[in-house]
């Protein structure tokens, strides 16, 4: 019986395509005004990848490549201020932990030595990382931030008192608002009255769902779930839409107050990202008829849809009720699933797979019942306020199945696909600027702007050793 574990290729093709975007007319603000533009958002907007946040992460975000392209526009209604503040860490190494770099693993199991996803092997905590302050300049933190990514942070957060202080160390990294009863609505209001945006971003509602779909749908996925403390939900529960609803409209109209132009941006479908799709549910491999039988076997009492046979099989898991049976075709196995388990212990084959690293079609279907509720809702609030909505979820949709810029393909194949980084579920540097790319484009259209889009193959992708 083969034993299941990730094998990369050692190198990835550089291309040195020159970039043919040729900008035929003069950049233009149309209908908005870009002079002063705000950020809201989570990890993706904070520009994480590879499973932490870094500098160059953070200066490589789509919130950053906006924000230049909008520098591009002559006049008062351009990016005309000379600085673009972002909350920057002092180091690379990640933080609050180490990010991940492709290296090579040895399974002591298998004798097999594969190249994958560690933690970065010289990471050292950077105690200014951790300081409140925003480096290099403390006062920044008094006044002006122009990114308020917060990874982790979800829509049923904005509520949460003393969120900063107690549940998530990168808002307690620039929060202004440290109080007790401060919550991030609060810290939202200081920031949008202190900035008074012109424009702004808002990427918001992915770990409403993220949560659930990362812990293999656990929690509850009903959008009824009941809160663990005041205002506080569990993290591996899917957001009560009524919450999501009355929250989310909340924040829209913090960020119009002062009577910014603005984008709202939907949420991307998350069983699709590399995460959910690199170990397939039919990875149980059988070479031996013997082996088939044996399974056959010590399955004989539990429900398989399909007697084990040569060739590729559906594994054996945990449903979300907790049950044993083989899984479904089109169900899902998390990336996190350790390796050694599968190749040592025979999670998968003579082990059934714990519930936390399966994602079950009842599972599934909370999740997209869900993202399409949330989708609608944002796509009613953009109408509703007059706002662009970009449709995210319909482009990452295209990215998935793969898509060219300027002669390099990009998709979501990971560690090779370009868009994806090595944590399978944010991007990397060419990821953020496709994104950005489709900000624009939709900015254009909706407010009959001509702003210049990014050469994507300039940036990163995954790198390899």
């Amino acid at each position: 019986m083969k034993k299941i574990y990730a094998v990369f290729g050692a190198a990835l093709l550089m291309m040195g395509c020159k970039p043919n975007v040729i900008v035929t007319q003069t950049p233009t603000a149309g209908r908005a005004d870009f002079s002063n533009y705000l950020a809201i958002g989570n990890s993706l907007t904070s520009g994480y990848t590879d499973n932490s946040l870094t500098v160059s992460g953070q200066l490589n975000s789509y919130p950053e490549r906006l924000f230049e392209q909008f520098q591009l526009i002559p006049g008062t209604k351009g990016g005309s201020k000379s600085y673009f503040i972002q909350p920057l860490l002092h180091s690379d190494n990640g933080y609050p932990s180490a990010k991940y770099v492709l290296g090579y693993t040895y399974n002591a199991c298998t004798g097999d030595s594969s190249l994958g996803p560690i933690p970065y092997p010289n990471f050292v905590a950077d105690p200014i990382d951790a300081n409140r302050y925003v480096w290099p300049n403390a006062n920044y933190n008094l006044g002006q931030v122009n990114n308020l990514g917060v990874p982790g942070i979800r829509v049923a957060d904005l509520p949460v008192a003393g969120y900063a202080v107690n549940m998530n160390p990168y808002a307690a990294r620039f929060f202004n608002k440290m109080g007790a009863a401060n919550t991030p609505f609060d810290e939202y209001l200081y920031r949008i009255n202190s900035l008074h945006p012109s424009f702004f971003t808002m990427w918001m509602g992915a770990n409403d769902v993220l949560g659930y779909a990362t812990a293999g749908g656990v929690g509850d996925g009903t959008g009824l779930a009941a809160p663990a403390a005041l205002n506080i939900y569990n993290t591996t529960d899917i957001t009560p839409t009524t919450v999501f609803t009355t929250c989310y409209d909340s924040l829209v109209r913090l960020a119009i107050k002062t009577g910014a132009y603005g984008a709202l941006i939907n949420i991307p479908d998350v069983t699709s990202l590399p995460f959910f799709n690199v170990i397939p549910s039919n990875s149980l491999i059988i070479t031996r008829q013997s082996e088939a039988d044996s399974l056959n076997a010590l399955w004989a009492h539990y429900p398989v849809t399909k007697a084990f046979a040569l060739g590729a099989n559906q594994m054996m898991v945990y449903d979300h009720n907790n049950h044993i049976r083989q899984s479904i075709p089109g169900e899902l196995i998390l990336l996190n699933l350790p390796q050694s388990s599968t190749s040592c212990a025979g999670y998968g084959a003579t082990q059934a797979i714990p519930s936390q690293y399966v994602l079950t079609t009842d599972e599934l279907q909370n999740i997209h019942t869900a993202t399409t509720a949330f989708n609608q809702f944002i796509y009613q609030e953009a109408l509703r306020y007059n706002l662009a909505y970009v449709d995210m979820n319909k482009y990452l949709s295209t990215v998935y199945s793969g898509v060219e810029y300027n002669g390099v393909s990009y998709n979501a194949q990971f560690v090779t696909g370009g868009a994806f980084s090595l944590d399978g579920i944010h991007l990397t540097q060419r990821g953020y600027a496709l994104v950005a790319n489709q900000i624009i484009a939709t900015i254009d259209s909706s407010y009959k702007s001509t702003i210049p889009l990014i050469d994507v193959n300039k940036y990163n992708g995954v790198l390899f050793p």
